[in-house]
């Protein structure tokens, strides 16, 4: 059978362009890939602002310190996937000869795992390229907008102590030890851990999710009013779960060591955004150029 992708976005244009309410959800039957629901249905959120703490490794004076929180601001808004991708919706893209098969083999239903971040760029290429719409991942920041009250920063230790580095790693492993986190390794059908305020599904449950923000290293001022000099590393990408962390971009398990910060991931997958400005401003925004 040919898969020929037809979208349908009447019902997503009429949200964006009116602006019913603070979020819309976009039902998955008015997004069809052929004679199949494209990937996961659309919420759309207006336009907004939000404090946020920045990700990334900051340091004052030389030595560890917590992130500052700013103001981030949404100019447009964001057309965000209600659920994860799914391994059938992943498995379409396997398939089509475009992303390699993920490394684990779940049921149709369940969001897809065992995927780096290489495969998750493979996976919205390949949907961009088949539906003529710009797909990509949500940056830090945009994942934080759509996560709402289920959103959860970087497991903070204060600021070092110069005479004492190991004070500032205990006072971490114990601020993460009293999120009461336990071990969930076994990924469940899309909607087991329910909608937030947003009507995003699955926020914060037991798979962390790819973002398209880089890992930086910045320098804050003194009294942490202002942010100096910062350097990206585009080789390991902002994580986003139970709580943020960061993993390089080839790892597909979570627990295979090369967390940087905390306990490792139970598992690894991603959800999209489409973006309506279109594929060259898409890749410019993937490259921090806009």
């Amino acid at each position: 059978m040919s898969f020929d992708p037809v979208f349908t976005f009447g019902v997503v244009g009429a949200a964006a362009l009116i602006g019913l309410g603070v979020s819309q959800a976009i039902d998955g039957a008015s997004l069809q890939l052929g004679d199949s629901m494209a990937p996961s249905g659309l919420v759309v959120l207006e336009p907004g602002a939000f404090k946020h703490p920045l990700p990334g490794e900051f340091l004052k004076n030389g030595h560890p310190a917590p992130g500052p929180v700013l103001e981030e601001i949404l100019h447009a808004p964001l057309e965000i996937m209600k659920f994860q991708v799914t391994t059938l919706d992943y498995e379409r893209c396997v398939a089509d000869g475009a992303c390699k098969p993920a490394d684990s083999g779940l049921p149709s239903d369940v969001p897809v795992t065992g995927v780096s971040h290489f495969d998750a760029e493979a996976f919205a290429n390949w949907l961009s390229s088949r539906t003529g719409e710009a797909w990509r991942l949500p940056t830090d920041a945009e994942w934080a907008y759509a996560a709402g009250e289920r959103f959860r920063g970087d497991i903070e230790a204060g600021e070092a102590d110069p005479a004492n580095p190991a004070k500032r790693w205990l006072k971490h492993y114990r601020n993460e030890a009293t999120l009461g986190r336990k071990p969930d390794p076994e990924p469940r059908a899309r909607g087991a851990f329910g909608l937030n305020s947003k009507g995003v599904a699955d926020i914060a449950g037991n798979i962390w999710e790819w973002t398209s923000t880089c890992y930086t290293h910045t320098s804050i001022s003194s009294d942490g009013a202002s942010i100096g000099s910062s350097v990206d590393n585009c080789g390991v990408h902002v994580v986003e779960g139970f709580h943020r962390t960061y993993m390089s971009n080839f790892i597909r398990d979570g627990k295979s060591g090369d967390c940087a910060v905390g306990t490792p991931p139970d598992n690894l997958g991603f959800r999209l955004v489409r973006d309506r400005r279109g594929f060259l401003q898409a890749a410019l925004h993937r490259l921090g150029l806009t």
